[in-house]
């Protein structure tokens, strides 16, 4: 029940177009980010990290999948569960280290000793749709945040229904408005008026934009237009998930006061995903697959950041197209 609910809320907050998007920017940067090895050497003032060859599998955790795939599936499951599990596949017949790995969704996975949302360390108990798995032959990743199913659900409740009524708006051909009895006729019922409203209700679901009234009903609009609000009302819940994505606003589109939010520098704008966003998950990744269990004592393993934060040219980069402005002509 556990993994069937959660599963669930994955696709519902995915399909809100912030956290889709905040997911997306984290998991395709750190997918695109490639393994390097290193050892630690004390030069007399701080230690200075030696390079040295890879092992095979930082090239391709899972020969059956590209690394960009089981990363990406890695990162979104720290994103939304606070945790990640590769089972290893095939080991080394020298040390016994791992030598290749494979993803579990963790949507699928139970450990009745930790439920959540806080855990307190590897997991002991580890079960896959109910079938026991051995612990030493999983790695269990642990984000430093809590996952965002656990912290994010009041958000995206909140935003899933500005979005349904968005959608039921967007079926509505004529303005808002009520129906209002004039005062030179005789008073209706409540019955007959609530039958009034239900027809011309079921009129404007059918797409019908042209309607009738006798001179005992009028029309009248809404002074302030619902949707005008709904859309405000989704404007800044776009920025309250944002925070709850820990993405800076900008990059996910979401209006900043006082921001410009067309132009942004190129350079600044990825270091800004990398600080405040990636990188807890990259660090998440690099300190457990750094550990002597899968890489002898001393050696350590980390991304290579160094073009992604390259000091390259200081230019604009378009971060959210302008809006083009037509004018007619008039003949």
């Amino acid at each position: 029940m556990y993994a069937w609910s959660s599963g669930t809320f994955e696709q519902i907050a995915l399909s809100l177009p912030t956290v889709s998007r905040a997911r997306d920017l984290l998991a395709s940067t750190i997918s695109g980010l490639e393994f390097m090895q290193y050892v630690k050497q004390w030069n007399g003032t701080e230690y200075e990290n030696i390079h040295i060859p890879n092992e095979t599998w930082m090239e391709n955790p899972d020969p059956k999948v590209t690394r960009q795939f089981i990363l990406a599936n890695t990162v979104t499951d720290l994103f939304f569960y606070g945790r990640a599990f590769w089972a290893v596949t095939s080991r080394n017949a020298t040390d016994g280290r791992p030598m290749s790995f494979e993803w579990l969704p963790a949507a699928n996975i139970q450990t009745p000793n930790q439920i959540g949302p806080q855990y307190f360390g590897m997991p002991d108990v580890i079960q896959f749709n109910g079938v026991n798995l051995d612990p030493n032959e999983i790695v269990t990743f642990l984000s430093p945040t809590t996952g965002v199913i656990f912290t994010g659900r009041r958000a995206v409740n909140i935003a899933t229904h500005l979005d349904q009524y968005a959608d039921r708006a967007a079926t509505i051909e004529t303005v808002p408005g009520y129906l209002q009895q004039t005062s030179a006729g005789e008073t209706m019922s409540g019955e007959e008026l609530g039958d009034l409203a239900a027809q011309w209700a079921q009129a404007r679901r059918e797409g019908n934009v042209i309607g009738a009234l006798n001179n005992y009903v009028e029309f009248k609009e809404f002074q302030t237009d619902p949707q005008e609000v709904n859309a405000a009302q989704r404007q800044y819940q776009a920025l309250d998930l944002a925070r709850l994505c820990s993405v800076p606003a900008y990059l996910v589109s979401a209006p900043t006061p006082g921001a410009s939010m067309t132009y942004q520098n190129a350079m600044q704008a990825r270091q800004d995903l990398w600080l405040f966003g990636c990188q807890m998950y990259a660090h998440a990744l690099e300190s457990r697959l750094s550990m002597n269990d899968i890489l002898g004592r001393g050696r350590f393993v980390h991304f290579d950041t160094r073009d992604l934060l390259a000091m390259g040219e200081m230019h604009e980069a378009l971060v959210e197209p302008p809006v083009p402005e037509y004018e007619e002509n008039l003949i």
